[in-house]
């Protein structure tokens, strides 16, 4: 064993299955999650893959994504025309309209017509399969330079834009839809509904896909995948480790022992909430590691974000290795699986999605030793933090667990810009608490999804307590709200209750003298500072 590849989960065969075909845009696993929404099960698969395995999988439909490329660039991505011959539903959007446009001889060109963000649509065909019920005026979300100027023959256009004469044409008899714009964003107002319309009109798919499904699947995917062996999963204090561990003790039961590494990364309390809450609600045995002094050694000096998240994912993996040897002697079977909460945002941001671009190492993707000598058992590695939460509500898991606001794998060692040592992480570990408490008492805990507390420990500024000069740190506040973990906004707090949060933190933990906001949103900044 040397890879850190997950290995191929066998194929669920699902009777209700849309094929998302992803063309490089980062969109194309929000599609599917909206599909889910709408309670059909998806599947994405590379635009790459021959037309006749995709027909092989029995789709009740098939949406084709967006994408950076233009449809008459050289070296395009394309689909055989078989496949809008092959009387299977499609729905094209932004490329993908485009794409099923000039493939049955419709007219795309370049006529500087661009259009970027929130545009409004006129609706022409109020009563058409993907509009109706809708308004004739909304707004959508475009993100286009090519435009389509005249649609195929047989298909009936459904909406333009102010610039764009044909934003949206349908064919019912062909069971054939396009869009320009991106339905599955927020921005999109009427976005679901238009998809939904596709799945449930012009599909004919019944809504029947759960998060039961998911269990289901999962489980059959991981007894296949590790037999009669062993894994290990490491428990972080995080919704996803917990999920991922109850996901595979509930397939392989004794089978698994789970590891806590309390590396002296995490928040206030959390080593004694991960004993008591998810053994109490599993049953499973867990094993605690006392690794703090290993962690901070080997972290000592260092203040390269990146370095000190591949230093963590070292260790982790070092640790785990160490687990393995005693769960061996002391029980012999070998152990050759370790379990993962990896989520697919994180493989978005590690380079893993088609054709995006690598933003920053993951502990669970990028952060990993070469050499590691367990094969990855990644069992919600196509879902979403909502996704998730539901899952774990699915399992029976508490909500203290369920509900818990994220964490990242590194701990709080990638919430200090700067070294990391003991003194450092006790300052900062006070300010969070403080933070959680005080979200908590205003009864903000499900308004926001997150809010990471950052110590800029490489970082002082003059400052006056007690009638005295003071140089300190600031610390600063993140609060973000977000549904995908794609993209998120700072959340508007009660100006009283920042005031209470600032107040506190600056009388409260010493060699804090400044408490600021961070009011970015991702993009440009991403959820952690480092």
């Amino acid at each position: 064993m040397s890879s850190a590849s997950p290995a191929a989960a066998p194929d669920v065969t699902n009777p209700d299955v849309v094929l998302v075909v992803d063309f490089g845009a980062q969109y194309a696993q929000l599609i599917a999650r909206r599909v889910r929404e709408a309670r059909v099960y998806s599947e994405i698969v590379p635009s790459t893959m021959p037309v006749a395995e995709m027909l092989a999988k029995n789709p009740k439909a098939i949406i084709l994504s967006g994408g950076p490329s233009s449809v008459y660039a050289e070296g395009a991505p394309r689909l055989d025309r078989s496949l809008f011959e092959a009387g299977v539903p499609v729905f094209g959007m932004c490329y993908g309209f485009q794409l099923m446009a000039t493939t049955l001889g419709g007219t795309v060109d370049n006529t500087g017509a661009r259009e970027y963000g929130r545009t409004p649509l006129h609706v022409s065909k109020a009563g058409s399969t993907l509009f109706e019920g809708t308004p004739v005026e909304q707004s959508v979300w475009m993100s286009h330079g090519d435009a389509c100027s005249a649609a195929p023959e047989g298909f009936t256009v459904t909406a333009s834009t102010d610039v764009v004469p044909v934003a949206a044409f349908e064919n019912d008899e062909k069971k054939l839809y396009g869009v320009q714009y991106h339905p599955e964003v927020l921005h999109s107002t009427h976005g679901q509904q238009i998809l939904e319309h596709f799945l449930y009109r012009g599909a004919g798919i019944e809504p029947s896909w759960t998060t039961g499904n998911v269990i289901e699947e999962q489980v059959a995917a991981i007894r296949a995948q590790v037999g009669d062996k062993r894994a290990i999963c490491g428990l972080s204090g995080g919704v996803d480790s917990a999920v991922a561990a109850a996901l595979v003790q509930k397939a392989i039961g004794d089978q698994l022992t789970c590891v806590y590494v309390d590396h002296g990364l995490m928040r206030k309390g959390e080593t004694q909430q991960v004993e008591k809450d998810f053994v109490a609600a599993t049953g499973a045995r867990l094993v605690v590691v006392d690794a703090e002094k290993r962690f901070l050694d080997a972290l000592a000096g260092v203040s390269d974000p990146e370095t000190k998240r591949k230093i963590i994912g070292r260790e982790f993996i070092r640790v785990f290795e160490q687990a393995q040897l005693e769960i061996l002697q002391e029980e012999g079977p070998e152990v050759a699986f370790l379990v993962q909460g990896t989520l697919y945002p994180d493989i978005v941001e590690s380079g893993g999605g088609t054709g995006t671009a690598n933003i920053k190492s993951h502990h669970n993707v990028g952060g990993l030793p070469d050499d590691i000598e367990f094969e990855l058992v990644e069992p919600l590695r196509q879902l979403f933090k909502d996704e998730v939460r539901m899952v774990g509500q699915e399992l029976g898991l508490p909500e203290e667990i369920v509900q818990r606001q994220p964490f990242p794998g590194p701990g709080l060692g990638i919430r200090i810009v700067g070294e990391v040592t003991k003194e450092r992480l006790d300052l900062l570990r006070e300010a969070d608490a403080i933070a959680r408490e005080e979200l908590s008492a205003a009864g903000l805990d499900r308004e926001i999804w997150q809010c990471p507390v950052v110590l800029l420990a490489d970082v002082r500024s003059v400052g006056v307590q007690g009638d005295g000069r003071t140089y300190g740190h600031p610390i600063v506040l993140r609060p973000v709200s977000s549904e995908d973990a794609m993209t998120a906004d700072w959340s508007r707090l009660p100006y009283e209750v920042l005031a209470k949060i600032s107040t506190r933190i600056t009388n409260e933990v010493a060699d804090v003298n400044r408490v600021v906001l961070d009011v970015t949103s991702k993009p440009p900044g991403t959820i952690e500072w480092e």
